[in-house]
């Protein structure tokens, strides 16, 4: 049942995915909501396309490592309604060994370059990606520097200019 507290928000996303779900809180007047990753996608519409809601500004799109934890990783959403000058961040834990999650890309089209940028930096794959490739590094680079076990003394591959004539 909802707390009486809530916001308008994280009601609309009780009321509609209260199954899948795993804990909700605002703290310090921000929304938080962490859901299973199936529903991510129809949980970003729902931000988008609700009337009351509005949340037509992906603000951020990043992950944590949690090394430790089970699942490891957790992607992180942030979401900005500009009408009702309201955010809400949307967290979807997501384990190894194939971190994988749907990709916003139909609904955002900066959610391009922002999977792409958690793809390179954590190895996360984004589902139905229109072009998931990396985005800071080269591609001959090995591993995911901002997982907390990428080797801070390992060396990667030199890479010269490719030759022309090959």
């Amino acid at each position: 049942m909802p707390d009486p507290e809530w916001s308008k928000t994280l009601k609309k996303i009780q009321e509609q995915f209260g199954d899948h779900v795993i804990e909700m809180h605002n703290q310090l007047g921000q929304d938080t909501v962490v859901v299973s990753k199936s529903v991510i996608f129809e949980l970003a519409r729902l931000l988008r396309d609700d009337p009351e809601l509005k949340y037509n500004y992906l603000m951020d799109l990043t992950a944590v490592d949690r090394y430790t934890r089970k699942p490891r990783f957790e992607v992180v959403y942030h979401f900005l309604s500009l009408e009702y000058n309201t955010r809400v961040r949307v967290k979807v834990p997501v384990g190894e060994p194939e971190p994988e999650v749907e990709s916003l890309t139909p609904l955002w089209k900066i959610a391009n370059w922002l999977e792409r940028e958690t793809y390179d930096m954590f190895g996360i794959k984004f589902r139905n990606h229109p072009d998931l490739r990396r985005l800071l590094l080269y591609p001959e680079f090995q591993g995911h520097p901002l997982r907390k076990d990428y080797p801070v003394t390992g060396r990667q591959p030199l890479v010269g200019p490719k030759d022309p004539q090959a």
